[in-house]
C-alpha cells in the first residue's frame, strides 16, 4: 500500500532536479506524503496492538527493534520531506525568491553572516529538523514560526515519543522475565 506513493515521491524527487516531474502538482505530492504518514501511523498502531495482545515469546527482541526502527526512520524521512515541501511555499518558490514568509527560522536566517553566500535551506536541513524532532522530541536547530509547522512538529515528536516509550517498556518487561 505504501510502496506506490513512496516510489512516486522518490522518482519525483530524483527526476525533479532535471526538470521532469512525476507528480504533476504540489497538492498531489502533499497527498502522497499524507498517505505515507498515515500508513506509518497505522504501522505504529499495529505495533501497539501487537505489544498489548502478544507475549514476549511471540515478539522477539530483534523483531521489535527492527520494526520500531523502520517506523521511526520512515517517520523522520516523511516529516523531513513534508517540512521541505511546505516551508515558504515549497522548494521551487524558495529557489526563485528571497525567503519572505518562512515556516522555519534557521540559524542562517537570523545570522546571515554565518551562512555561506547564497545559502537557502535544502532538503538536508529539513531532514535534520525532522531527525532532531524525532529524537529530542522538540526542535533544536530551526524554530517553528507558523501554527501548521508547530502542529506537524508536535505530531512527529509525539509519534516518536510513543514509539520510544513502548519499545522501552517492552524491553524492561523482557529484562524482568
Amino acid at each position: 500500500m505504501l510502496a506506490v506513493p513512496g516510489a512516486l515521491l522518490c522518482a519525483d524527487l530524483w527526476l525533479g532536479a532535471s526538470g521532469v516531474q512525476v507528480v504533476r502538482t504540489r497538492t498531489a505530492g502533499l497527498i502522497l506524503l499524507g498517505v505515507l504518514a498515515l500508513g506509518n501511523m497505522i504501522g505504529l498502531v499495529l505495533l501497539i496492538v501487537a505489544l498489548v495482545t502478544s507475549g514476549s515469546e511471540d515478539i522477539g527482541g530483534p523483531q521489535l527493534l527492527f520494526t520500531a526502527a523502520a517506523i521511526w526512520i520512515a517517520n523522520v524521512i516523511v516529516f523531513g520531506v513534508v517540512y521541505w515541501e511546505i516551508d515558504d511555499g515549497g522548494p521551487f518558490k524558495r529557489a526563485n525568491k528571497q525567503r519572505k514568509t518562512p515556516d522555519f527560522q534557521f540559524p542562517q536566517d537570523e545570522n546571515p553572516e554565518l551562512a555561506r553566500p547564497g545559502w537557502r535551506p535544502r532538503i538536508w536541513d529539513y531532514m535534520y529538523v525532522a531527525l532532531t524532532a524525532g529524537s529530542a522530541f522538540s526542535p533544536t536547530d530551526a524554530m517553528p514560526l507558523t501554527y501548521r509547522v508547530k502542529a506537524l512538529l508536535g505530531t512527529q515528536s509525539t509519534f516518536s515519543l510513543v514509539l520510544v516509550v513502548l519499545v522501552t517498556a517492552r524491553a524492561v518487561n523482557v529484562l524482568g522475565s
